[in-house]
């Protein structure tokens, strides 16, 4: 089979791609997934403030139609997949029961892992009463659903006017509309081509990879689904568009200042533990590295020359996640005299809770304790007619590859994972990484790493029995506290 090198017109680095189509009938047996087994009230004029205009909002419960767009005798569909949030305060508590049930998001040992649900029950509890609070303080629910509907009809259009007639669809990984609702209606429209595109600018196995698990789950089960083409475009942080759209809105951002060249452009990214970069591989950081570097050589192209810093924020746990945190980085610009910071969510192309209430409430009100004057924000992309265009461009360039093996040029390209099939995409990734390991193998006495993880490991044993006992036996003091209502 031979090889030649092709590269999106956006993008410096190549795919390394055979010259092969595969037919139909193309098994994807996932079988390398298998051993990648690591656990990861504003009013509306406020909320208006911070979103660009939605233009028409898809229902979740998509278009009931037997049809869908032709392309020669292929029918062609699109798939987003996003994370998912609650709508209404009910919606809290279940939201946080199927976050926190995810492997990828609370990795137990091999030995407890039938305690995953348990304790996802307990920890979706105990939390529950304070993410209600932030979620009412952002309206009642998060935006995340109507904003990434509104995305898919965006895309939609624009893939018209483009000349590809294609169908949206938008899978949530931990709300509704479901992954495996949007499966379902993919199924009865009889799609035969598919690309699936995570709304995640950069991949992390926390996210993307998350979700492309469970379609790698979907789909082994499933013989239609085994018989449709598909690709996956993993990430997409390096597009010349997306690059230009934040760029865009922060020189916007920035014309509010009275000293715009004085002000500290305050990248913020969603953080994942230390762990899956280090010892699994994940190419996150490195990812989100080079895409703050990107825009700020696209904001020096206008004449824009202001100091940056990244952090990263949303750390929950005792565990180490990325660092420099945003929360710590704000209070040291204050004490190094920066007086204007402009935050710039850059892991984010919607609004949500992250947005509204963490970086617009707690982090502002941070930031004036700490001396900052003035503390600016720039929007989430949300439909932004730049960025649409430029994801309908790239579900266009990845339709030439719909079935074809895609494996990556790793040695031009390390941080990027490939474009490609479920499968390939990450048998590849896999190839190059391994397990998240245990975080010790011998025991330490004393004050040292190894201890604190013992000690760790040893209360979350005891929660793990106390949860136990209290379903079991229902007595316990967090039953008498009103923390097991849903036990009864």
């Amino acid at each position: 089979m031979s090889l030649f090198f092709s590269a999106s017109r956006n993008s410096k680095f190549p795919l390394l791609l055979p010259q092969a189509i595969c037919t139909p009938q193309r098994m994807f047996c996932f079988s390398n997934l298998s051993k990648y087994n690591t656990s990861w009230g504003l009013s509306k004029q406020q909320l208006n403030k911070w979103m660009l205009p939605l233009g028409s909002v898809v229902t979740s419960k998509f278009q009931h139609v037997s049809t869908a767009p032709l392309i020669g005798d292929e029918r062609i569909g699109v798939l987003l997949l996003n994370l998912g949030g609650p709508e209404t305060l009910e919606d809290v508590q279940p939201f946080l029961f199927n976050l926190f049930a995810d492997p990828d998001i609370i990795r137990l040992p091999r030995l407890f892992r039938f305690l995953q649900k348990p304790l996802a029950q307990f920890i979706s509890v105990v939390r529950a009463p304070k993410s209600k609070e932030g979620y009412a303080s952002i309206g009642g629910g998060s935006p995340l659903r109507q904003i990434t509907d509104a995305q898919a009809e965006e895309l939609r259009k624009s893939l018209w006017e483009k000349q590809v007639p294609a169908k949206v669809y938008v899978g949530m990984r931990y709300w509704h509309p479901f992954t495996e609702e949007a499966i379902e209606q993919i199924k009865r429209d009889g799609i035969t081509k598919l690309v699936v595109l995570p709304l995640y600018p950069q991949f992390s196995i926390s996210t993307s990879g998350s979700s492309l698990r469970l379609l790698e789950s979907i789909f082994r089960e499933d013989e239609y689904l085994v018989n449709m083409q598909h690709t996956v475009i993993p990430s997409w942080y390096q597009r010349e568009g997306y690059i230009k759209a934040m760029a865009n809105l922060i020189e916007k951002e920035l014309e509010i200042f009275d000293c715009p060249e004085k002000v500290v452009i305050f990248f913020s990214a969603h953080g994942v533990p230390l762990a899956y970069v280090k010892e699994a591989g994940d190419p996150y950081k490195a990812e989100m590295e080079e895409c703050v570097d990107l825009i700020m050589e696209e904001l020096e192209k206008r004449k824009i020359t202001n100091s940056y810093t990244l952090a990263y924020q949303s750390r929950v746990g005792p565990v180490e996640w990325l660092k420099p945190y945003t929360d710590e980085t704000i209070m040291e610009l204050g004490r190094k005299g920066v007086k204007n910071i402009l935050a710039v969510p850059i892991s984010f192309v919607s609004e949500h809770i992250e947005t509204l209430e963490e970086i617009d409430v707690e982090y502002k009100e941070l930031a004036l304790k700490s001396g900052i004057e003035k503390w600016g924000r720039v929007p989430a992309l949300g439909c932004e007619q730049t960025f649409i265009s430029d994801l309908a461009d790239a579900v266009i360039e990845s339709l030439p590859y719909v079935g074809a093996v895609a494996v990556s040029n790793l040695e031009a390209r390390q941080s990027l994972v490939p474009l490609g099939s479920v499968e390939e995409l990450l048998a590849t990734y896999d190839s190059k990484r391994r397990e998240l390991p245990p975080p010790v193998t011998v025991w330490e006495w004393g004050w040292t790493r190894s201890a604190e993880t013992w000690n760790g490991r040893a209360a979350m044993l005891a929660v793990l029995v106390l949860l136990v006992l209290e379903v079991t036996t229902g007595e316990g003091f967090l039953r008498q506290w009103g923390m097991l209502p849903l036990f009864h």
